[in-house]
């Protein structure tokens, strides 16, 4: 109040040193017209047209300051109208302010006005790299996007809640991309011990070199944990069938004496379980059955064979 009284007073100064020297110009300018010898009726008529020129010269800058007025009501509008949508997008406060002068109000809005225009294109940009990212992970994983309007202005809270939301499917990714080359490395073993090459096309996926290129979905390590037990079982029937055959063989070597050299020259066939391995072994049981059922035979045509004349 003190302040306003204050401005008041230095404005009633200013108008009256005004007056005053309007008035001191005017005796002045009587004195020059007198001086000169101008008639009573053209120093009035010149009396006017000075009263005319100040009059139009105030005129027009209080035009001026009114149009300046106008402009400044008509931009903090603008920016309200503005500000207020942004607050709206943006999930934030109306913005409000009070006790401010026109000119400050208006360079506030504009300069709060900035700022959200700001907040709004960092938040679309954020969104825009989430959504890059989520594209990506659903193309690995096969897997819903996130759901989230792609055109509106997000909270902060759904920004949370998605950069959550892909923590968690990256993990998700990273744990399927373990379990896969995990698998992966089981069925290059097993297919290499059953000399088994691809076959189908999900096989030619799986053993493709680059293992960024397979898609992680659930079917597809279901469909990699279903391949890798077929081709244990294969693995583990063709090791059964390889332990029968090494058992009777053994059986067989102990009752034909073989000598261990012999034994020691066929050891790879006697451990591994490959197809040759399988193969070495059938055709070595067969032989030994050969030999062995030869030796009984010999021995019993010796010991029914008539004793030899003198």
């Amino acid at each position: 109040m003190r302040r306003k009284k204050s401005r008041v007073g230095t404005i009633e100064v200013h108008a009256a040193e005004s007056v005053a020297y309007l008035n001191r110009a005017l005796v002045r300018l009587q004195d020059i017209w007198e001086e000169i010898g101008i008639p009573e009726e053209q120093r009035l008529q010149r009396t006017n047209d000075v009263h005319k020129h100040i009059k139009g010269l105030l005129d027009l800058m209080i035009a001026e300051e009114e149009e300046l007025k106008k402009r400044l009501v008509k931009s903090i509008e603008s920016c309200r109208k503005e500000l207020n949508s942004l607050c709206t997008d943006l999930q934030l406060p109306p913005f409000e302010e009070d006790g401010c002068t026109m000119l400050q109000m208006e360079k506030n809005s504009r300069t709060r006005l900035e700022v959200m225009k700001e907040h709004k294109k960092q938040r679309m940009e954020e969104l825009k790299g989430l959504i890059v990212k989520d594209r990506e992970l659903c193309d690995i994983m096969c897997t819903t996007p996130f759901c989230i309007d792609q055109e509106s202005i997000p909270s902060l809270k759904q920004l949370e809640a998605y950069h959550a939301y892909l923590d968690d499917l990256t993990k998700e990714k990273e744990h399927r991309h373990d379990e896969f080359v995990s698998i992966k490395k089981d069925i290059i073993v097993c297919m290499d011990d059953l000399e088994q090459n691809p076959e189908t096309s999900f096989e030619m996926d799986v053993m493709c070199e680059d293992e960024e290129a397979f898609c992680l979905s659930n079917d597809n390590i279901a469909a990699l944990k279903l391949l890798l037990s077929q081709l244990q079982e294969r693995k583990a029937e063709n090791e059964r069938r390889c332990s029968a055959f090494r058992t009777k063989i053994q059986e067989l070597w102990e009752r034909l004496q073989i000598p261990q050299e012999e034994k020691e020259a066929l050891s790879e066939h006697m451990v591994k379980s490959k197809k040759k391995n399988i193969e070495a072994v059938r055709n070595l049981t067969l032989f030994s059955l050969l030999i062995s059922d030869f030796r009984q035979c010999s021995s019993v045509l010796f010991h029914k064979a008539p004793p030899t004349l003198p």
